[in-house]
């Protein structure tokens, strides 16, 4: 019986054995069949490589900055307008000529042209061309202003010329002059004033108005100013023409500005002196020098030796006699030094 049994026993172990070895083999099997199944049921992808130049066309897309292995069905426009680098064009009516307006204004304590302009969105020049302003140091408060709507300057029409003239003169076109002016033809009669649309003033008269047309000719303090004085000698009372600007004898004298010595020599009352005439109508006269170093007809730069201080002719002391003609006329140097 326990024979029976042991047998039994050892037929049961060789039969798991066997089905374990069955159930594996029947598991490959099923693994096997469906990869084949899956294989032919998914439709083939084609991996073609795909170059840098066409990845740039391919689509960005999330966070990750991910690309579609294929290209979006949108049609590229190459408009240059359409560019990123470029700006949008302004409104036609942005830059359209317009009328000449004015508002007013009234001069503050502490007001400048420079700060003026700044306020108002124009330039320097408009301000003072508009307001006829020679000395732009002089802005006296209280003063009533016209302030226009548009830059440019005003200009006074000379025998003979044309609109034409004059807007190549000033780089701008006749349409503008026409439309700022209110004028029903290109015509402009002499001596009539025209607002001229982005004019400038010329750098001569720039300089002139701001005052730094001229360097100062020699370091040192002014001890007569321009104008009425009592004479130092005998006292009378006389109209200086010019600035005694007082330095120490031998310092160099140096020409205030560019421009051809006219004269040099000699005078009883001047003593060593020299005359430069520059551009624009303007001329200077240097006196009292002790010694002259140009000569008639040379040409000297801003800031060149012409000579040296003394105090020769009618002088009571060394210094130089400085003074400023504009067209024949004396005018204040003080107004013009830098």
């Amino acid at each position: 019986m326990i024979y029976w049994v042991i047998v039994l026993i050892i037929r049961l172990f060789k039969s798991l054995f066997y089905f374990r070895r069955a159930v594996l083999r029947f598991s490959l099997v099923s693994y096997l069949c469906t990869m084949v199944f899956l294989a032919f049921s998914q439709p083939i992808v084609n991996f073609e490589p795909i170059s840098l130049l066409e990845t740039q066309d391919l689509e960005q897309t999330g966070i990750g900055g991910g690309w579609y292995p294929e290209k979006p069905n949108l049609e590229i426009v190459h408009d240059e307008s359409l560019m990123l680098d470029d700006g949008v064009m302004e409104p036609e009516s942005f830059s359209k000529p317009q009328v000449l307006l004015y508002t007013m204004y009234t001069v503050k304590r502490g007001d400048i042209i420079g700060g003026l302009a700044a306020n108002f969105g124009l330039n320097a020049d408009t301000i003072i061309s508009v307001n006829n302003i020679k000395n732009a140091r002089l802005l006296q408060t209280g003063l009533v202003m016209y302030i226009p709507n548009q830059d440019g300057i005003t200009y006074t029409v000379k025998r003979g010329e044309t609109l034409e003239q004059i807007s190549k003169k000033y780089g701008t076109d006749i349409t503008s002059i026409c439309m700022a002016n209110e004028l029903l033809s290109e015509t402009a009669l002499p001596g009539s004033k025209l607002f001229i649309p982005g004019a400038k003033l010329d750098w001569m008269e720039r300089q002139e108005i701001n005052g730094d047309l001229f360097i100062w000719p020699v370091s040192g303090y002014i001890t007569s100013p321009y104008g009425w004085r009592n004479s130092p000698f005998g006292g009378a009372r006389q109209f200086h023409t010019g600035i005694d600007i007082a330095a120490s004898r031998g310092t160099p004298v140096r020409a205030a500005m560019s421009g051809r010595v006219s004269a040099a020599g000699w005078d009883n009352v001047l003593g060593n002196y020299a005359v430069i005439t520059h551009h624009s109508g303007y001329r200077t006269l240097y006196a009292h020098m002790s010694v002259i170093r140009t000569r008639s007809g040379a040409y000297v730069g801003t800031g060149e030796r012409i000579g040296d201080v003394g105090s020769t002719g009618q002088s009571t002391g060394s210094h130089l006699h400085f003074t400023v003609y504009k067209n024949g006329v004396t005018i204040n140097p003080r107004t013009l030094l830098k």
